[in-house]
C-alpha cells in the first residue's frame, strides 16, 4: 500500500494542480481540446506514480511535461521544493536543472530556477556550487537579499570570517540590529583567531572594527579584557571583566573564575571579597548565581561563595532534608555537612548541560557564542534558577 507520504505528496500535487488548472481555464478557453486531454491524462499518470511511490518515473514524467506546456513551469518550481523539504535532493536538482536548460525561459524564471537550484546544492552540501550561484544572484534585484543571506550561511560554515563580513555588510545597511549583530561577531572571531597567534594588535583592530558603528557586545567586551590580562594591563582587565559582569550578570559564571585567579596573583583576594560583598548586598538576586559558582568550583577558596552556598542549602527544601545548617549547634559538623553536600552538587554538575540557547533549547557543556543548532549568535545562557533548582531536586533537565 502506499505510503502516508506518498499520499500527502500526491494530495499536495492534485491541489496545486488543481489551482493551475482553474487559473488557466479562465483565459485559455480557446486552447485545443485534444492538448487539455493530453496533459489530464499525463497528471493522472504522474499521481499514479507518486501513489505508488515510483518517485523517479512521476519526475521523469514531470520534467516530459515541462517541455509540452510552458505553464507547468510553477508547478514543477513547486514540486523541486517539496522534494528538497523531503530531503530528496537529487530529484529536486534534476527538476531545478530542466528548468534551466529550457529553451528561451523568461528572466525571472531563470533566476528562480538559479536561486532554487543553489538552494538544493546548499541542501546537499555541495557548498562551492551554491557559493558560484548565489554570487551570480547578487545583482538581481528580486534574489539580492536572499543571496546574501545564504552567502553569510555557507562562510559561516566554513568559517571564512572575512567573506562572512564582506557579504554582511552588504546586507547591514537594510538589516538592522540582528545582522549587524552578527557581522560584529565575525570580527570577533578574527580576534579570537589573531590574540591564539599572539598577533595583539590585530585583534586590537578588529575589536574596534567589530564596535565601528555597532552596538557594543557582551562579547566583545570580554575579548577585551582577556587581551587586556595577556597583554599585563591589569587595571584594564579588571574594569573591563566587571563591566561583563554588569551587562549580562549571567556571565559571573565566567567571569568569576578568571578574577579570582588575577586578584589572587596580585594578592588582593581580600578585595575581590569585598567587591563580591558589596554586589550581594546591591544585587540580592546575585546570591543565587554566586551558589551555583561556587558549585561549578568548588577550589575557589572566597568566603563570600560559601555563604552563599550555604544560605541556598538553608533555602532550598530538598536539601534541607539531610542538612539544617542552622539546626547544628556544632560549627565543624555543619561545616563538613556543607562540604558534602557542595562535593554531591559538583560531581551532579559535571554531567549536566551548562549552557542553553534560549532561541532553540540546544545544551552544551560550555559557553558557545554561535548556536550549532539554530545558527545564532549569542543566545546561549548560562544556567538560571530552574535549570540549579532542578539540578538540586535531581529532576530530569531536556536541555
Amino acid at each position: 500500500m502506499p505510503s502516508e507520504q506518498a499520499f500527502l505528496l500526491a494530495g499536495f500535487f492534485v491541489l496545486l494542480t488543481a489551482a493551475g488548472w482553474s487559473i488557466r481555464y479562465l483565459w485559455e478557453r480557446d486552447r485545443p481540446q485534444e492538448n487539455h486531454q493530453y496533459l489530464n491524462v499525463e497528471y493522472l499518470k504522474g499521481l499514479n506514480f507518486l501513489l505508488n511511490e515510483q518517485t523517479d518515473q512521476a519526475v521523469d514524467l514531470f520534467l516530459r511535461m515541462v517541455r509540452v506546456d510552458d505553464e507547468t513551469i510553477e508547478t514543477h518550481f513547486a514540486l523541486g521544493s517539496l522534494f528538497r523539504r523531503r530531503g530528496e535532493v537529487d530529484r529536486a536538482i534534476r527538476i531545478h536543472q530542466n528548468i534551466i536548460a529550457r529553451p528561451g525561459l523568461p528572466e525571472e524564471q531563470r533566476q528562480q530556477a538559479l536561486y532554487s537550484l543553489a538552494r538544493d546544492y546548499m541542501t546537499a552540501g555541495l557548498l562551492d556550487r551554491a557559493e558560484s550561484l548565489f554570487l551570480s544572484l547578487i545583482e538581481s534585484g528580486d534574489y539580492r537579499d536572499q543571496a546574501l543571506k545564504h552567502l553569510t550561511r555557507i562562510y559561516v560554515q566554513e568559517r571564512d570570517w572575512d567573506k562572512a563580513i564582506d557579504v554582511g555588510r552588504k546586507l547591514e545597511s537594510r538589516g538592522g540590529e540582528e545582522v549587524s549583530r552578527s557581522v560584529a561577531h565575525y570580527h570577533c572571531e578574527l580576534a579570537e583567531q589573531a590574540i591564539e597567534r599572539a598577533d595583539y594588535a590585530s585583534a586590537r583592530q578588529f575589536l574596534r572594527d567589530a564596535q565601528s558603528g555597532r552596538g557594543r557586545t557582551t562579547r566583545g567586551t570580554l575579548i577585551r579584557a582577556e587581551l587586556a590580562e595577556k597583554t599585563g594591563d591589569t587595571a584594564m582587565a579588571y574594569k573591563l571583566y566587571w563591566r561583563v559582569v554588569e551587562e549580562n550578570t549571567d556571565l559571573i559564571v565566567e567571569v568569576l573564575p578568571r578574577l579570582h585567579v588575577m586578584y589572587a596573583a596580585d594578592g588582593k583576594l581580600g578585595e575581590l571579597e569585598a567587591a563580591l560583598a558589596e554586589r550581594v548586598a546591591k544585587q540580592p538576586e546575585i546570591s543565587h548565581a554566586l551558589a551555583y559558582v561556587a558549585v561549578l568550583h568548588p577550589d575557589l577558596d572566597s568566603d563570600v561563595l560559601e555563604r552563599c552556598l550555604s544560605d541556598y542549602v538553608g533555602n532550598e527544601p530538598t536539601l534541607a532534608e539531610f542538612i539544617d545548617v542552622s539546626a547544628v549547634k556544632d560549627s565543624a559538623v555543619a561545616d563538613e555537612a556543607l562540604t558534602k553536600v557542595k562535593a554531591g552538587l559538583s560531581r551532579l554538575a559535571t554531567k549536566t548541560p551548562k549552557y542553553r540557547c534560549s532561541e532553540c533549547g540546544f545544551s552544551s557543556m560550555s559557553l558557545l557564542w554561535h548556536c550549532p543548532s539554530c545558527k545564532s549568535w549569542e543566545t546561549q545562557k548560562p544556567a538560571n534558577q530552574v535549570r540549579f533548582d532542578s539540578l538540586v531536586r535531581g529532576e530530569r533537565v531536556d536541555w
